[in-house]
């Protein structure tokens, strides 16, 4: 019974760290969308940053604007590509915490199975024992009856 009691704590413990992992595989894909939706709306916005500039680049511009645009245009184009390189690290972590997620899995499904096998084991005990048991006791009646018949 101890080991079963030892079980169950671990189960118990294991399920702990399950649910934990949980916790982080969600906090891991929001984390994930919100670097989706920041880099979505970098790229929006350059979008829109040069719609409005080239309609006013139709007419005549100064070359110290231009220069200006262009330097902007570069620096959003290096913010746009840093926030990939943070969103795919964003979804490989993703990725790592799932995976990290269905270890704890196998390990809750594997002392279940332990428990499983333990219960069947002391069923199967007390079984044998309950048999032994009643075989004893209808023996002893058996014994009683043909004394009783003997005397």
């Amino acid at each position: 019974m101890k080991r079963l009691a030892l079980l169950k704590t671990l189960l118990e413990r294991e399920e702990k760290r399950r649910d934990e992992q949980m916790a982080a595989v969600r906090a891991a894909a929001a984390n994930a969308e919100a670097q989706q939706q920041q880099a979505d709306g970098l790229t929006t916005y350059r979008s829109e940053y040069c719609q409005k500039w080239s309609a006013q680049f139709r007419q005549a511009a100064q070359m110290e604007i231009l220069r200006s645009y262009h330097g902007f245009l570069s620096r959003l184009d290096q913010a746009i590509t840093q926030q990939q390189s943070v969103l795919e690290h964003a979804g490989r972590m993703v990725e790592v915490q799932r995976q990290r997620l269905v270890e704890r899995e196998i390990r809750v499904a594997t002392v279940e199975r332990l428990i499983k096998r333990r219960e069947a084991l002391l069923a199967k005990i007390a079984d044998r024992r309950d048999q032994k048991n009643q075989d004893e006791m209808a023996q002893r009646l058996g014994a009683a009856r043909a004394h009783a018949g003997l005397s």
